[in-house]
């Protein structure tokens, strides 16, 4: 069994405010009484995409922290900038290319894709990434349970602000999930708001916001609450390959 944690969307921005929100969820999974396998970070983690942005958001995560009790694993959004985003918070050479890594944590293979388009809102996985998910998979042997994981939903959520700027061309996705069965479900966040769902018939969970919570057009004209307490996700993917999703506030 795996337990994975996700927060969304800190979008730190040098203001005490955002700060205090990630440090105190953080603070919260630190002193978990049993510690996580991991935690995803699923995008927008600076709001400006600035290099002292993410030397900020590295050291509130522990990325680097050898005394983080659980690996820490990022992917960016689209108010991530992919040459800060590797210098500031990965320590790696700045380079404009998508920011794909894949971790193995136990028995489960966890690839975290780079959904952004360079001076654009919306998403999309380019040919580079789909070429890279696929000698990923290759490289597996077909059983290991695989979660893909980023940013931008591939479905409609029923609120005009995230569904202005989905996953485009999300049918190339599709026929990736038809064609690759050992891919368990798909994580990601961008919305600000917890939800599930399905998408070519595997589990989408879209996890909660860090610095602000959407309103849904039935709760109100305003769309973001600001005082609403800070959301994250525990996933449980168990040896069937079900994924159980729990979401939380703090």
């Amino acid at each position: 069994m795996l337990v994975l944690a996700q927060i969304s969307d800190p979008h730190l921005d040098g203001s005490p405010r955002a700060t205090e929100r990630l440090r105190h969820v953080m603070d919260h999974l630190r002193a978990l009484p049993g510690p996580v396998d991991a935690l995803l970070v699923t995008g927008d983690i600076a709001d400006h995409g600035a290099e002292a942005e993410y030397e900020e958001a590295a050291e509130l995560l522990g990325l680097h922290d050898p005394a983080t009790p659980f690996p820490v694993l990022p992917c960016p959004g689209n108010h991530d900038r992919r040459a800060p985003y590797r210098k500031g918070l990965l320590r790696e050479a700045p380079a404009d290319g998508p920011v794909n890594r894949a971790h193995r944590i136990g028995g489960t293979a966890l690839l975290l894709c780079d959904s952004s388009i360079p001076g654009a809102d919306e998403g999309a996985l380019d040919e580079e990434t789909y070429a890279w998910i696929e000698e990923e998979l290759d490289a597996l042997d077909g059983e290991t349970p695989v979660l893909l994981v980023f940013h931008h939903p591939p479905v409609a959520l029923h609120h005009p602000l995230p569904d202005r700027y989905p996953l485009v061309q999300p049918r190339l996705l599709a026929g990736l999930l038809e064609r690759r069965p050992e891919i368990a479900a798909v994580i990601t966040g961008h919305a600000h708001s917890p939800a599930a769902t399905q998408f070519a018939g595997r589990p989408l969970v879209v996890g909660p916001g860090v610095t602000w919570t959407l309103r849904l057009p039935w709760e109100g004209e305003q769309v973001a609450d600001r005082e609403a307490p800070v959301g994250l996700a525990f996933h449980v993917l168990d040896d069937e390959r079900r994924l159980t999703t729990h979401f939380r506030t703090v």
